[in-house]
């Protein structure tokens, strides 16, 4: 009955499923909450549709209305999505080296995963002293400017690099790196000194130095990296740092459950 419901009752291209997605990823950083009108704007879907489907989507707790009457994503969405093994596991395995770093330094610790031609933040501990950053758990960003997408992308298989180098290459400031032949330089750099260095590629007062973290089959699965203020301290220095915390969750990951 379901089924035969979402084929005949249910108006507007694609099937219900990809139409409740639709709705679904309207919501972004920009657009946290927003009224029935607004998530049509956004997903592109007729009003009726997006008060149809979004009623269903309450129902099952994707997402919530608010006493002003907007929506915003549920928490049952953040329930399923936090089982993700290469969320929640990861974090939890990582998490004890992240806090270490943070407090040897007290500078910004990251732990991004490849998703694509992006990454996409596990984790982020903000230091006392810490310069901001545009990142956030969760969030996604291009994979040519930061010190974990570098990582990420040098081991990254060749389809992959090609796609991404191909671009467009996303530029963030004067510093941005976007010509293919120089990333492809700082690529092979990165695999071969084991870790990636962003000087001011995002921010122009920020420097991220990133490693790689390894499972047991050798694959780069994550990596983590330390943001810090530019001109406080050299990123040849806090490679070493870095490293040790990338090989500590390698190890943590590696190990039995």
């Amino acid at each position: 009955m379901a089924a035969a419901r979402g084929r005949n009752t249910h108006s507007g291209p694609g099937p219900v499923l990809a139409r409740a997605l639709e709705i679904l990823g309207a919501f972004t950083a920009q657009h946290p909450v927003m009224t029935l009108s607004e998530v049509s704007r956004q997903s592109g879907l007729p009003l009726s549709t997006v008060h149809r489907l979004i009623g269903e989507l309450v129902a099952w707790g994707a997402i919530e209305r608010g006493d002003d009457g907007r929506y915003r994503v549920g928490l049952r969405l953040w329930e399923v999505g936090s089982l993700a093994p290469r969320g929640l596991g990861l974090r939890e395995r990582a998490l004890p080296f992240l806090e270490d770093l943070s407090q040897i330094t007290r500078e910004n610790v990251q732990l991004a995963v490849r998703e694509g031609t992006e990454v996409v933040y596990v984790e982020r501990i903000a230091g006392t002293r810490a310069v901001p950053v545009l990142t956030r758990v969760g969030g996604r960003f291009a994979l040519t400017a930061t010190g974990v997408g570098l990582v990420l992308l040098a081991h990254a298989s060749p389809e992959v690099q090609d796609e991404v180098l191909a671009g467009p290459i996303e530029r963030f400031t004067e510093r941005t790196v976007t010509d293919p032949r120089q990333l492809r330089r700082m690529l092979a750099d990165v695999r071969t000194n084991g870790f990636s260095i962003s000087d001011r590629q995002v921010t122009m007062d920020a420097v991220s130095v990133g490693a790689p973290i390894y499972d047991s089959r050798g694959q780069v699965i994550a990596a983590v990296s330390l943001v810090v203020h530019h001109g406080t301290a050299s990123p040849h220095a806090l490679a070493p740092l870095v490293r040790t915390s990338a090989r500590s969750i390698s190890r943590a990951v590696s190990g039995p459950a």
